[in-house]
């Protein structure tokens, strides 16, 4: 029974976590960059390594499609804020998962957006979704800038979530 109520503890901060890290999100939004016919947001990358590092892979998952659907909702985002987010976050949590260290976590982040989530947002969502074709060079750059810039304000919060007690 006690594994039982600790396994259900878990469950439910992590779906608190995820609620709270899609509004943030959301509500960050608006601090993006605007480079063409993308929308760049370090703030999605602060929170997908906040994602990865709080309730992992799969629940960031969530985090990230769920912030990408709102905001293309509400006229915040592009169809790029798909893949420009959930490969990212779902890299940061698998490396965090895997050797629990922030800064490797903030690489899963960079490498799944700036490389993974470009490639495919160039080749696949731009022309099929929003009838568009772009260079693959033409996203790298960018999503590669704006998930830097988010996983080192991603690592410099989870730092202070560790000192407040937050992350173990």
């Amino acid at each position: 029974m006690a594994v039982s109520r600790q396994m259900a503890r878990s469950t439910t901060k992590r779906v608190a976590y995820s609620v709270v890290l899609a509004a943030l999100a959301v509500a960050l939004s608006p601090i993006s960059i605007p480079t063409g016919i993308a929308r760049l947001s370090p703030t999605q990358h602060l929170i997908n390594v906040l994602a990865g590092v709080l309730v992992g892979p799969w629940w960031g998952f969530g985090v990230a499609l769920v912030t990408s659907v709102v905001r293309n909702t509400l006229g915040l985002g592009t169809p790029l804020a798909f893949p420009g987010s959930i490969f990212g976050v779902i890299l940061a949590g698998l490396a965090f998962r895997a050797t629990r260290n922030v800064y490797v976590a903030a690489l899963g982040e960079v490498v799944g957006t700036g490389l993974i989530g470009a490639s495919v947002a160039a080749l696949l969502v731009a022309p099929y979704l929003m009838g568009r074709a772009l260079g693959l060079t033409a996203l790298i750059l960018p999503f590669l800038l704006s998930s830097v810039l988010g996983a080192v304000l991603g690592v410099l919060a989870v730092r202070m979530l560790r000192r407040a007690g937050f992350v173990d």
